[in-house]
């Protein structure tokens, strides 16, 4: 598999006011973190056919906060593949949220996204669960 064909990964979701953490409607950034553990489960899923084991972080950014009514769409990418870890890249990105300024259920997407959060990270499928030769 070259580095063209290495799997890709993308949710979008709403963040709801379950999501909020903080004051003023903030969301935690343990919210996108979760995002991205879903993201490099499917990546292990796609590469290996198995969920693998999110083994640790090489760096997180957060970049932006985030707030209940916000959409966000998130992006994946194995980068590097070893014999048994798969080094991740993700981006979260805001790409829309509410108008309050203009009415109670206003809302809209953003003309230009912005980057909330950037991370690094690997994931772990041992050898007896790669079901895919490569």
């Amino acid at each position: 598999m070259s580095d063209q064909e290495l799997p890709t990964a993308y949710i979008r979701r709403r963040l709801g006011s379950e999501d909020a953490h903080y004051g003023g409607n903030l969301v935690a950034g343990s919210k996108q973190l979760e995002i991205v553990g879903d993201l490099i489960t499917e990546l292990a899923m796609r590469h290996d056919g198995d969920e693998g084991l999110f083994r640790a972080y090489g760096s997180v950014e957060f970049l932006h906060p985030l707030y209940a009514g916000d959409w966000v769409e998130a992006r994946g990418r194995i980068v590097r593949v070893g014999s048994t870890s798969r080094t991740c890249e993700f981006e979260v990105w805001k790409i829309g949220g509410p108008r309050g300024d203009i009415s109670e259920s206003a809302a809209e997407f953003l003309d230009e996204p912005i980057l909330s959060c950037r991370a690094v990270g690997t994931t772990v499928v041992t050898k007896e669960n790669q079901r895919f030769s490569r």
